[in-house]
């Protein structure tokens, strides 16, 4: 392979830094100035009085940042086992030992993967000798290289080996009371959702964000696909997405130059501000292995990781964690501490270091020691580092917190070392639908309104809002439009099918009598698709809880369960609002609730069960694409298994909301772990391949610009040519007032006028033939909105609701319920007649009919039902 002249392996560079910009980096660096690239790049180089300088530097940085987190004089370690689940891998590092071939693995005595029972008598073994954590390192889904992965986890019952590690991890977790540490490779944001509940912490090294180190032959990670730079960044994204606490770092010495190396050290710390879920950053020095592609490489110096260290420990700041394998290091710990560590990693007396067999583990008792030579106390840890013990949710999942309590100090985060380590049940919590908190929110938010504008944990649960100003600046910035607006009109009055993306785009950027024109157009196109009839439906939301961790950016409806508005209805209220509904002429109930974390995966079935109980007629339209993917990771199902078992539980249809925009680089910006565009997709054609239909929504006027709508639009067009699912396309006009990213300083104001009618006409011609009927917001628009939509291609009006928290939560004044005359007066403002409808369009029983035009008007009297 080739190496850099700027590489710390390769050979020395005759200029190298000069002694002016290395004493002016040094300055920078000591005085606490920010360090760029650059000064990064040339710290790294320092050698003699200047590593000596730097490595003083990096320890007073690392020592205000001890005494800030109340341990002053602290080094950690955590007390482990090793566990290598499988050696097999579908990548071809040139510097590992850890993977082999199945032939070498039976040829040696030992599975394609370990049995349950081998990991087990390990975890046993080591939780006897007082150890807590328990490392389970893997290839890369082995099994998309070697058939003999495939058959084995088939044979075993497993779909993929992430649903093994899953499950592993729950036998350890109650049968040997360790705390499993996950290192599966590379992960997708459901395998985060898969994984979350079983492990306080899991783990993936960045390495490098060299690109050419894995693009160009000859280099350490060609032919391996998990190790491209930019996979690996958004897997570090996807677990600060996901609230999982998460440890990573470089590996040096592979070839990489010294600019690359600062720019991995800046990579880990935009993830790690963004997100604030990077729990530790390892720093390991390469050291070449007999037998490897890579045998005749200089191991890394010492001097070099003495000055990474300390150049990371500069960048990332006092509170990072930072580590570096104290048995790579011949025993020269002091020169570690001194550069900036505050942690030696796992250290296990039982197992070898499988990734580096021939380096042992130091004894605990000659690392204390040395600790102590320089002034440090040895103090155990969990796997999860002491902040997010204390931090607890998002970031420990309630079916883990009796798990990690039982080890930790409560004072401290640290662990309690002469804690027994047993087995404990993992389980649900208890009491899952015990009515709680402010359960007549739905009305009293018309009444007396929200108690504060946001939630408490505001600084905290969104990530780090100066991040993601900068990330959102681009997609914001208006495009400049050269199409020729009035040949894309003709185009749309002749067949809209034949619209370009170009001549579409111009089109959704229409304004004055362009505008009007466009929307004459989708009106015709309206008229001849659908007729003039504007329907609208009896129905009722019941938004069963709305505690919520998710960290939706444009949400003002989710609270944490202590917040003062934070509410839990009970099965019997859910069912009791249900009932209510179907006495005044409902035919359909809409259901979605926050993403509870105590709720179980299996919460959603008992809901519609208890609807259907109750009211056997009523249709359940509920459980958005966030709530399915959230029920099927809890239960440890496919997204089909779940929504299948939703379906004969009493689901009917599933409302096509958590959509947003169907655009990851926007959802980013709007949503802290909300579900990717493609999981979206995913769970929406899986309904619909099971006969569950629903709606698609988008919702538009925050960060989003109109090439945005056009790509979603598309999207939905192409979803519904495949399935024919989509009873309806809903435009959501983003409410801004209470919305978290909007108080921040990000999001515009909401949509303007002429955005809600060039979106809902630009909806009809996009979506037309595929999509019929297009649905407008009263909740969110007023009567006269919805009424101008109406007549800019819009059919449909939605529901009379008779409660909707989510809209005014975030500060909507149109209220949460209109009569069925209410709905025909809009019509009417359209000058169009209106017609009742089911969640499906079809006709409406006159038994149905007959009981909401009894009630009509009279149904806030029966608000609010409470105990």
């Amino acid at each position: 392979m080739t190496t850099s002249a700027t590489s710390g392996t390769g050979p020395a560079d005759p200029a190298g830094p000069t002694e002016n910009s290395l004493r002016r980096a040094l300055k920078r660096a000591r005085d606490g100035v920010a360090l760029d690239v650059s000064e990064a790049a040339v710290l790294l180089q320092a050698r003699g009085e200047h590593l000596d300088a730097l490595t003083a530097s990096a320890a007073r940085v690392r020592d205000a940042g001890l005494e800030a987190a109340g341990r002053p004089g602290v080094i950690t370690y955590s007390k482990s086992v090793f566990v290598p689940l499988t050696r097999l891998c579908r990548d071809k590092c040139h510097y590992c030992t850890f993977v082999t071939v199945p032939g070498k693995l039976r040829r040696a005595g030992h599975g394609i993967f370990m049995s349950p029972d081998e990991v087990l008598d390990i975890a046993r073994k080591g939780a006897a000798l007082g150890c807590k954590e328990a490392l389970i390192t893997l290839g890369d889904k082995p099994e998309d290289r070697w058939p003999e992965a495939r058959e084995w986890l088939d044979a075993h019952g497993y779909d993929d080996t992430i649903a093994y590690v899953r499950a592993i991890s729950v036998r350890i977790l109650e049968e040997t009371g360790l705390l499993p540490h996950l290192n599966p490779g590379v992960l997708s944001w459901t395998d985060f959702q898969r994984l979350k509940p079983v492990a306080p912490s899991m783990g993936m090294m960045l390495e490098t964000t060299a690109t050419r180190l894995w693009s160009e032959p000859g280099g350490p990670h060609h032919g391996s696909p998990d190790k491209e730079p930019a996979v690996r960044l958004r897997v570090l994204e996807d677990a600060g997405r996901s609230s999982v606490p998460f440890t990573s770092g470089l590996l040096i010495g592979i070839g990489e130059t010294y600019e690359e190396r600062a720019e991995s050290l800046f990579a880990l710390r935009k993830v790690s501000r963004a997100y604030h879920g990077i729990q530790e950053l390892i720093i390991q020095n390469f050291r070449a292995k007999p037998d490897t592609a890579m045998r005749g490489m200089p191991d890394a110096e010492l001097d070099e990781l003495v000055a990474t260290v300390a150049v990371a420990r500069h960048i990332m700041g006092p509170s990072a964690c930072l580590q570096a394998p104290p048995n790579l290091v011949d025993a020269e710990y002091e020169r570690l501490i001194g550069a900036g560590i505050d942690d030696w990693g796992g250290v296990s007396p039982l197992t070898i270091d499988h990734v580096n067999p021939e380096r042992p583990w130091p004894q605990i008792e000659e690392l204390a020691a040395k600790s102590r030579a320089v002034g440090f106390e040895l103090r155990e840890r969990l796997c999860v580092y002491p902040e997010f013990v204390r931090r607890g949710e998002p970031w420990l999942d309630p079916r883990l917190r009796p798990h990690v309590a039982a080890l930790a100090d409560p004072a401290t985060g640290l662990a309690l070392p002469d804690a027994p380590v047993v087995g404990r049940p993992w389980q649900e919590p208890d009491e899952a639908f015990t009515a709680s908190g402010r359960t007549d929110l739905h009305t009293a938010i018309d009444t007396e309104g929200r108690t504060s504008d946001r939630r408490e944990d505001f600084d905290e649960v969104y990530g780090d809002w100066a991040a993601l100003r900068e990330a959102a600046a681009p997609g914001m910035a208006p495009e400049r439009i050269d199409t020729d607006v009035l040949a894309a009109l003709a185009t749309a009055a002749d067949d809209p099918t034949r619209l370009t993306d170009d001549e579409a785009l111009a089109l959704l950027h229409a304004d004055g009598p362009a505008l009007d024109a466009l929307c004459k157009v989708a009106d015709d196109v309206r008229k001849s698709a659908v007729g003039d009839d504007v329907t609208y439906i009896v129905t009722r939301n019941i938004n069963f809880t709305n505690v919520c961790y998710t960290g939706c950016r444009f949400c003002a409806f989710a609270q944490r369960r202590t917040d003062a508005d934070a509410y839990t209805l009970s099965l019997d209220q859910v069912a009791d609002r249900a009932e209510q509904a179907w006495e005044v002429g409902a035919v359909e109930v809409c259901m979605q609730g926050g993403i509870h974390p105590d709720l179980p995966g299996t919460a959603y079935f008992d809901i519609a069960r208890a609807v259907k109980a109750r009211v056997p007629g009523m249709h359940v339209h509920a459980f958005s694409p966030m709530e399915v993917v959230n029920g099927a990771t809890r239960t440890g199902m496919s997204i089909r298994e779940w929504l299948s078992a939703a379906k004969e539980a009493g689901l009917d249809s599933v409302p096509g909301t958590a959509a947003e925009i169907l655009d990851d680089e926007v959802r980013w910006i709007l949503t802290k772990g909300k579900l990717p565009a493609a999981t979206w997709i995913e769970v929406i054609e899986t309904a619909h391949e099971l006969g569950l239909r629903s709606s698609s929504t988008m919702m538009y006027g925050h960060v989003d610009q109109p090439r945005h709508w056009l790509g979603h639009l598309r999207t939905l067009a192409g979803i519904q040519q495949r399935t024919g699912g989509f009873t309806e396309f809903v435009t959501l006009p983003f409410i801004h007032t209470n919305a978290p990213v909007y108080l921040a300083g990000i999001a515009r104001p909401g949509p303007t006028v002429r955005d809600n009618r060039a979106v809902t006409a630009m909806a009809r011609l996009l979506l037309h033939p595929h999509i019929p009927n297009i649905q407008t917001s009263w909740v969110k628009l007023g009567t006269e909105g919805a009424a101008e939509m109406l007549r800019s291609g819009a059919n449909d009006l939605g529901g009379t609701l008779m409660e909707e928290t989510i809209s005014r939560m975030a500060g909507s004044s149109y209220g949460s319920y209109k009569s069925v005359k209410d709905l025909i007066a809009v019509a009417d403002a359209a000058g169009r007649p209106a017609k009742p409808r089911t969640t499906l369009y079809g006709p409406v029983p006159e038994e149905r009919q007959r009981a909401a035009r009894d009630s009509d008007g009279h149904l806030p009297q029966l608000l609010p039902v409470l105990d």
